[in-house]
């Protein structure tokens, strides 16, 4: 018995036989022309983008922050706690 495995084998559909001998799909995604940065300009922005971008400009942040912190947990022993302005903006 060999201790290298034995290579996989691709078929023209896109399927790989594994060394168990069992056909596997994988999944392949194209790249679209938004993906490449030099189309990022012309991509309209998400509603997601948009209410992020209104929460930034009417929200204080910082002023906000520091009336949470005081309250907040601190790291100590078990679990390191999400930063404050992480978890505001959740």
């Amino acid at each position: 018995m060999s201790r290298f495995k034995e290579p996989l084998i691709k078929s023209s559909t896109g399927a790989v036989l594994a060394s168990n001998g069992m056909w596997m799909e994988i999944a392949m995604r194209q790249i679209t022309f938004a993906c490449q940065p030099s189309f990022e300009k012309y991509a309209r922005p998400s509603r997601r983008e948009q209410f992020l971008q209104t929460m930034e400009s009417v929200v204080p942040w910082s002023e906000l922050e520091s009336l949470i912190e005081p309250h907040y947990p601190k790291a100590g022993n078990g679990r390191q706690p999400v930063g404050l302005s992480i978890m505001l903006r959740i």
